[in-house]
């Protein structure tokens, strides 16, 4: 178990809510309503990691997770405000979304985006390997 999951496995789990109860929610955390806000934060928390789990490899989990994992709860914050109870389809039917639906590329896309960040900082910051570059072994003359 890395550290990752250690330290998140303590977080408590909510039951799944109705589509109807959930909209309630995001009507009132809309509104600015603090616990409303705070609770529909607390439901997503889980499914915020398993997007995690699912779109990195272990070793970056334990690397970055808790960066990537703490910057992902001000995207959830973000979308509540942005999130239209009114939404309708194509074809102009009033369509209800869950939460998580509505959530889940833009969680993706910014995992994605952190671990590229995180990996090309930790590139441009590494040192190289001179050990592998033998100079007698090389093929380039000078004149």
């Amino acid at each position: 178990m890395s550290l990752f999951e250690k330290f998140y496995q303590n977080i408590p789990r909510y039951p799944k809510i109705s589509i109807i109860e959930e909209r309630r929610l995001i009507a009132k955390a809309k509104k600015g309503y603090p616990r409303e806000i705070d609770e529909l934060v607390l439901r997503h928390i889980g499914f915020v990691i398993y997007r995690i789990h699912k779109k990195t490899f272990p070793s970056y989990i334990e690397r970055f997770g808790e960066d990537i994992f703490s910057e992902a709860i001000f995207i959830l914050y973000d979308k509540i405000k942005n999130y239209n109870l009114r939404y309708k389809d194509k074809h102009g039917e009033f369509k209800p979304v869950r939460f998580s639906s509505y959530i889940w590329k833009r969680i993706d896309g910014f995992i994605l985006d952190s671990l590229k960040a995180e990996l090309e900082r930790e590139s441009r910051h590494s040192t190289p390997d001179w050990e592998r570059y033998d100079s007698g072994k090389c093929n380039v003359q000078v004149s």
